[in-house]
């Protein structure tokens, strides 16, 4: 079954407390809302399930249309029904962010900036010395608990938030906390500066193909895409161009492997997914391939995205903009 409640907490980052030598380490926040509420959030920075080692995107420059649906910063928890539309986070069907460009890296190691909690304490500290800055931390609420006192930073009642990562495609033992549009992840925004960062994190043995109506891992699939494996790739796309409307929306794809592609019976959707064919018929190693889109596929001047399908409804790639990427009419843009 799903997360039984899922949401994000925005408040703001007062202290942070490393556990690097607990049987499961937990890289601790503490927070608080405008209302005076506090709050814990437990990121994960080691799997209990082998191989221990984290898989971590960190974008330093985060743009999506994710954003604009978020609730006002301090407002502390809002829940979050299943569903896209929201403020829901899915690293599948959400296009956050491309999975073949995670990293692993260990809970705790000696030396500076070569651990998972380094990482985290680059960008957290960074928002507890900002008084401006405020974190959206997505996951699974516990709490309050009534005449207890929070077990790592001491206020009171209890509060908080875990699974912080993904929480869908999980092996048999964590198959139960499987879902679509319930994934964890940290947002940073620092309005000083204009910038999101967003730090979204997986276990390796969870899946990267998944039921859309259960997150479960869809059998015979590869976890995550590797080297070795097809790339196909959007490139860039016309989203806005130039002259009445109905525009000449286009998406421009790329072969980046080695090897001639086979797109027969392969889609582009939207985020609504109403899809349309890609030409079939085979597309060589870096040949690139424009496609009209049709059949009422609508890549939106107000933030959307693209998602490239193969023939048997896997998504291969996926991108996403926002309304101010689209804002210029005929420009193209490039993911």
């Amino acid at each position: 079954m799903p997360l039984k409640e899922y949401g994000v907490l925005a408040a703001r980052a007062v202290d942070r407390r490393r556990e690097d030598a607990t049987d499961t380490p937990h890289y601790q926040i503490h927070l608080q809302d405008d209302g005076g509420r506090h709050f814990r959030a437990a990121v994960n920075v080691e799997s209990r399930q082998s191989p221990s080692e984290l898989l971590y995107l960190a974008d330093d420059n985060f743009r999506h249309p994710v954003l604009g649906l978020l609730p006002s910063a301090g407002s502390g928890w809002t829940a979050l029904p299943s569903g896209p539309g929201r403020a829901n986070l899915d690293f599948i069907r959400g296009n956050l962010f491309d999975p073949a460009a995670m990293r692993l890296l260990p809970p705790d190691a000696a030396g500076p900036d070569n651990d998972l909690a380094d990482l985290l304490d680059h960008y957290v500290l960074r928002a507890v010395a900002d008084p401006e800055a405020r974190l959206y931390v997505f996951g699974e609420r516990w709490g309050p608990e009534q005449g207890k006192d929070d077990k790592i930073f001491g206020f009171s009642p209890g509060n908080g938030v875990h699974d912080v990562h993904m929480n869908q495609g999980n092996s048999a033992a964590f198959r139960r906390d499987d879902g679509v549009w319930q994934d964890g992840g940290l947002l940073l925004h620092f309005p000083g500066e204009d910038r999101w960062v967003a730090v979204f994190l997986a276990f390796q043995s969870q899946a990267w193909h998944t039921d859309d109506a259960t997150g479960h891992a869809i059998e015979g699939t590869p976890p995550r895409r590797g080297p070795g494996e097809l790339q196909m790739r959007i490139l860039a796309a016309l989203v806005n161009p130039a002259g009445p409307a109905p525009e000449a929306e286009s998406v421009l794809l790329l072969n980046a492997s080695p090897e001639t592609a086979d797109l027969t019976g392969w889609r582009i959707a939207d985020r609504l997914k109403n899809s349309c064919p890609v030409p079939p018929g085979p597309l060589a190693a870096g040949a690139l391939l424009q496609l009209p889109v049709a059949d009422g596929v609508q890549l939106g001047n107000n933030g959307g995205m693209i998602t490239l399908l193969d023939s048997h409804g896997l998504k291969v790639h996926g991108v996403s903009y926002t309304a101010d990427q689209a804002r210029r009419e005929g420009w193209t843009l490039t993911f």
